[in-house]
């Protein structure tokens, strides 16, 4: 039986001759060490022409000023209704999305102090390692009656709930159709899915079938706002009912805007349009809006909610919301259910703000909610107006791309049922007269 050969052994370094022999190296095989410090040596003498992340993000804010789209925050030192106080100066304020005028409500403010008395200020852990508290679980049950829905579940933000019911529900197999100006979140939920991302033209429902028909084998996800944050519209949802009903296709509404606005008893967008769980099978809706708290919840039938409490990632993995904003929402809930005045003055003000407008020639977008988009287009304008009003003593915000599409900046007016009509009456008057100056 022959032997087997042996491997001769890479040469790496010399080592001192044997007796009697010439001066040659002998070979030894090199270690993993040795031959990581060799490539480094060769990697050195070749600079690295690796792009440096900060300074390509200060190159892209610096592109955003030249154009005007730069955003800038905006400090806010004191409260007082619907003014506020910004760099020393009172200004009323026609940017904030607290429609009912909840915010600064006294049984709010009692209700959160009262809770946080009681259970602290942090939740301490997240829903499903001790965090759910007593107030969390009466806070969704009240959510899902209010909404006529079997269950409800809390997230910490609308951003995170969409983001956690879009990848429950969906992977690299299905298809998520879209409003092309559907919220960022939704947008972002459906491409962190990895599910193929397809948008259809603003609020047309031939556009979303043909979206859908494109691949109907796939399993299917249609997500709609319910009234869009920059436009003040309301989306078809009968008609997209209707549409995934014949596509056998998933319904999912944000209601983000409407909730507390519109329906009876407040409860929203879809309960407007006379629509059920069967036919919205997922609704998302926030608190921090019309109800001036804090959080969103997801509700659905039993299955979809239990589905997420399995799978929902930004729900597991962060810490439970405050149980004080979970018993402040209580309270709120009870005030947008029981106090339709306040919608009402909404409407009324919404009404008194489009006619105005009319009668002064300042074209709005077509909305019948407390989002009354003012079009500008050009965004260095829209910058220019915002700071007049401002020197007129108004909080009105110039909206820009890419938060909007090209050449449609605006400025975003919303109304709120802590606003007087006189408040609305003033704000038109200066409006009127910043929008005149060239």
């Amino acid at each position: 039986m022959s032997k087997p050969t042996r491997r001769t052994p890479i040469p790496c370094m010399p080592t001192s001759p044997s007796v009697g022999a010439r001066m040659r190296p002998v070979s030894r095989p090199c270690r993993p060490e040795q031959l990581a410090g060799r490539a480094a040596i060769r990697a050195s003498s070749h600079p690295m022409s690796r792009p440096q992340l900060l300074a390509r993000l200060a190159a892209a804010c610096e592109q955003r000023a030249h154009d005007s789209l730069l955003r800038r925050m905006r400090t806010i030192s004191a409260v007082d209704g619907c003014h506020v106080e910004s760099a020393a100066r009172r200004l009323l304020n026609f940017s904030s999305n607290d429609y009912l005028g909840l915010a600064q409500h006294p049984e709010l403010v009692e209700a959160m102090m009262r809770a946080a008395r009681q259970w602290g200020v942090g939740a301490g852990a997240a829903h499903l390692l001790g965090g759910h508290r007593d107030e969390h679980a009466q806070l969704e049950s009240e959510l899902a009656a209010w909404t006529g829905r079997e269950r409800a579940l809390l997230f910490s933000t609308g951003y995170m709930a969409n983001l956690g019911v879009i990848q429950s529900l969906l992977d690299a197999r299905s298809i998520c159709v879209q409003d092309r100006l559907n919220h960022a979140c939704l947008l972002d939920g459906a491409r962190l899915s990895g599910a193929r991302l397809k948008r259809y033209v603003h609020a047309d429902v031939d556009s979303a079938r043909r979206q859908l028909q494109s691949d109907p084998e796939a399993a299917a996800l249609l997500a709609s706002d319910a009234v869009f944050s920059m436009d003040g519209d309301v989306a078809p949802l009968a008609e997209l009912a209707e549409l995934c009903r014949q596509q056998q296709a998933t319904l999912m509404v944000d209601d983000a805007h409407g909730i507390g606005v519109l329906g009876r008893d407040g409860a929203g967008s879809v309960a407007e349009a006379g629509l059920g769980e069967a036919q919205v099978q997922v609704l998302m809706a926030t608190l921090g809006k019309a109800l001036g708290v804090a959080g969103a919840f997801v509700a659905g039938p039993a299955s979809l909610i239990e589905g997420l409490v399995q799978f929902a990632r930004s729900q597991i993995y962060t810490t439970a919301m405050p149980p004080a904003l979970a018993a402040a929402s209580r309270v709120a809930l009870r005030l947008a259910r029981d106090e339709p005045w306040r919608r009402e003055k909404l409407v009324r003000l919404v009404g008194a703000f489009r006619d105005g407008a009319a009668q002064r020639g300042i074209a709005l977008a077509a909305s019948r909610t407390p989002i009354q988009p003012v079009l500008i287009g050009d965004s260095a304008r829209a910058l220019v107006v915002s700071a007049r009003l401002e020197a007129s003593g108004f909080l009105v915000p110039a909206i820009r791309p890419p938060t909007v599409p090209e050449h449609s900046a605006r400025l975003r007016v919303t109304l709120s049922a802590g606003h007087e009509e006189s408040d609305v009456e003033r704000l038109l008057a200066a409006l009127s007269s910043a929008m005149r100056e060239p």
